[in-house]
């Protein structure tokens, strides 16, 4: 933390716009009744909350946790166990597998039989193309240059012919279509059409003119009244009413907090002065003695005697089991006799006071 950042300046309370007698007559009712409605509310909402608490801390979390590691010994684990002891090792082998009996043979075939017939085909190709390059040149091109040579010439005889069939035609089209059509438009069809447009200019604008006023009057002018002289100061009220009730359950919810902590402090208070303190008292000075004298004169000297007694069968168990392994040896020797003399081995080592001392200088090879 910087201690060493100067403090901010404390904040300035609003200023609150002067208000209505219509404000302050609603405030204090409005704020007692919310009071009434949201307090049981508030406290049922903290006793729930301390209850949802308590039931997180000592059910749901031991719970899923364990469900978490049930899940993973019944669901991740065996998965696992599988993927990495059965299914790893066998997808290896299949892999070495596959790689034995397929890979290495394509390998083969491809480097013995594709590649030679591939470059024998190569070859076959090239010559096969040496031949068509030599036909397209030799005997197609001179043949296409003739024929494209034809059809140049019969395309231009038919492109004169088509100008001067599309010459007359535009000619007598001009004469015989657009020369009366313009004359019928300039002096009948545009007249009409301008002497039409004004009438209906003025039809519509004298019936536009007569359906305004008409919508104005009986529509605009008491709509506008209805808003002005009912519906915005019933409105101002509503929004007055509404404000009030907000900031009334606003200020209802915080005293309601407050209170319910203090209820709440008062019952936490009250129970550890009923069973906690009774309890720890009863622990501490009637619980504690009796569990160090039943400690001291009980548990102790049972725990002694206890491994006094072990020791003593663990002694009979090993006296038992020595007895029991002479009687068996005594047996087998009655029945096969003494067991053969090992033969020593040659260790390559000296033996004995041939070998190397810390107080000797010599060794096994040196010594005569």
């Amino acid at each position: 933390m910087d201690h060493d950042k100067p403090p901010a300046p404390p904040r300035r309370p609003e200023a609150r716009q002067p208000e209505g007698c219509l404000t302050v007559a609603i405030r204090l009712p409005v704020r007692i009744v919310v009071l009434v409605l949201v307090l049981p509310v508030r406290m049922a909402w903290d006793a729930l909350v301390v209850c949802g608490r308590f039931l997180r801390d000592t059910v749901l979390r031991p719970v899923g946790r364990a469900l978490l590691w049930a899940g993973w010994a019944l669901l991740v684990w065996p998965w696992v166990t599988l993927w990495r002891h059965v299914l790893v090792p066998v997808g290896t082998a299949l892999g070495v597998l596959g790689h034995v009996l397929l890979v290495v043979p394509l390998r083969w075939f491809y480097a013995r039989v594709l590649t030679p017939l591939g470059h024998a085909l190569a070859r076959v190709a090239r010559a096969a193309g040496a031949g068509l390059a030599w036909l397209y040149a030799r005997v197609l091109a001179p043949v296409g240059r003739a024929v494209v040579s034809a059809l140049e010439g019969v395309g231009r005889l038919l492109a004169v012919a088509g100008a001067g069939v599309w010459a007359g035609a535009a000619w007598l089209a001009l004469h015989l279509v657009v020369a009366p059509a313009r004359v019928l438009h300039a002096w009948v069809l545009a007249p009409a059409g301008r002497a039409l447009a004004r009438l209906a200019a003025a039809v519509v604008t004298g019936a536009g003119a007569g359906l305004y006023w008409t919508a104005r009057v009986l529509l605009v002018l008491p709509a506008l009244a209805l808003w002005r002289w009912v519906l915005v100061p019933t409105g101002r009220v509503l929004a007055v009413v509404a404000r009030e009730v907000a900031e009334a359950l606003g200020h209802a919810w915080r005293v309601a907090g407050r209170i319910s902590r203090a209820a709440g402090r008062v019952l936490a208070t009250l129970f550890r002065w009923i069973f906690v303190e009774p309890s720890h008292w009863v622990y501490r000075t009637v619980l504690t003695p009796v569990g160090h004298v039943v400690r001291d004169l009980v548990l102790r000297p049972a725990a002694r005697a206890a491994r006094a007694v072990g020791r003593t069968a663990r002694q009979t168990l090993d006296g038992a089991r020595e007895t029991l392994r002479q009687a068996r040896a005594d047996f087998r020797r009655m029945l096969v006799g003494e067991p053969r003399p090992r033969n020593g081995v040659d260790r390559r080592e000296p033996t004995g006071r041939g070998a190397r001392t810390l107080g000797s200088s010599t060794t096994a090879l040196t010594k005569d």
